[in-house]
């Protein structure tokens, strides 16, 4: 409620600003989430071809390293006091021709409406407030977006209603940015080089350590090696997985956790033959670099938001959807075990996922 009042009392400025607003085509993109949510708005800033956008610092290693993108705001540096946000504010007004809100939040939509732009496209979410309707009346274009709609397709349709999800395809860097450091696991050797992540940050989307052993055991018969991905802070969840496993299961687990700057991450999962994960943004980089995945849907809507290359969906047993994009939880009616259980028929299908995935016959031995 606070940025409306902001907005109000900002309002005269922005009415006496606008005569001087030069129209240069400039395009602006606000979406301020993670690392999945970015990867899912790269077909939009492709097709717009030259953008700025406000985004989250935790994106800036991937969008610093993106030819679609030129200038880069960070919301975090721009939520630290009133001035500052009043700040970016003036610095946006009469900036650009376009906008494109894709995360409707309370900040975001007060940027976006405080634009002078000639065309303001904005995504009407199932938890806009009440209050929002002050800053969605400034919008030329406002897309409805319902909990089972494909999120990355309405981004597109804020552009050009006739794009589709198979207009353009997702990336993660562009043009794919090559490490300069040499990680030795990622070389090519007669293994079937699997990339997992061990969490995803939200506890409720993590894959109980059981279920990876599951996994790992369930592909004992295949020249398997693991590959964990994942900042530093995730080392307990591979130490508690290391516990359960035995010896030569563990000598199959390599870690680069803490190891790889989210920028050589693309270039990593693209050297891989398959990834699983459940819905993390590791997931969407793999998908953008067309490597294979084993994606548990746990408790999230993945017809709202889904890699969308060659998958394989693990869900769970009776159980609707209860987390979106725009509206997430950490509750649910059933607990990590059960909504990420594995039964025989799952199992099977990742068996013979992996073994398609290089076109390898199992060997037993």
């Amino acid at each position: 409620m606070s940025y409306v009042i902001i907005f109000i009392l900002l309002w005269p400025f922005k009415m006496l600003m606008k005569p001087f607003h030069q129209g240069k085509g400039r395009n602006l993109v606000i979406q301020t989430a993670k690392i999945g949510d970015f990867v899912n708005i790269t077909p939009l800033l492709k097709h717009l071809k030259k953008s700025d956008v406000l985004i989250s610092k935790t994106v800036l290693p991937l969008a610093g390293r993106d030819t679609t993108i030129e200038s880069i705001f960070l919301i975090e540096e721009h939520k630290k006091s009133l001035f500052s946000k009043i700040r970016l504010a003036f610095r946006l007004l009469n900036r650009y021709d376009n906008v494109y809100l894709l995360q409707p939040n309370s900040i975001n939509a007060f940027y976006a409406a405080f634009c002078n732009a000639k065309h303001k496209a904005f995504l009407e979410t199932y938890v806009r407030k009440w209050y929002h309707r002050i800053f969605f009346a400034t919008a030329n274009v406002v897309r409805q977006h319902g909990k089972y709609d494909l999120a990355l397709e309405n981004y597109l349709k804020l552009a050009d209603p006739a794009l589709t999800a198979d207009s353009y395809h997702s990336h993660a860097t562009l043009p794919l940015w090559i490490p300069k450091t040499h990680y030795p696991v990622l070389d090519k050797t007669g293994e079937i080089k699997i990339g997992i992540s061990i969490s995803a940050g939200n506890r409720a989307k993590t894959i109980p350590r059981e279920v990876w052993q599951q996994i790992i055991q369930n592909l004992s018969n295949l020249n398997c090696q693991f590959i964990v991905f994942g900042p530093a802070n995730e080392q307990p969840y591979l130490d508690a997985l290391l516990e359960i496993l035995s010896e030569e299961e563990k000598s199959r687990v390599v870690s680069l956790i803490g190891q790889m700057p989210l920028e050589d991450v693309p270039f990593a999962l693209g050297q891989l033959d398959a990834y699983i994960a459940s819905d993390s943004g590791n997931a969407y980089i793999a998908d953008s670099q067309k490597t294979p995945i084993i994606c548990f849907t746990g408790p999230c809507c993945k017809e709202e938001q889904r890699p969308l290359g060659k998958v394989l969906f693990i869900e769970p047993e009776n159980f609707e959807p209860a987390s979106f994009v725009f509206e997430t939880r950490t509750r649910f009616s059933l607990t990590p075990e059960q909504l990420f259980a594995l039964n025989e028929h799952k199992l099977k299908a990742i068996h013979e996922f992996i073994t398609d995935s290089r076109g390898q016959e199992p060997h037993y031995g």
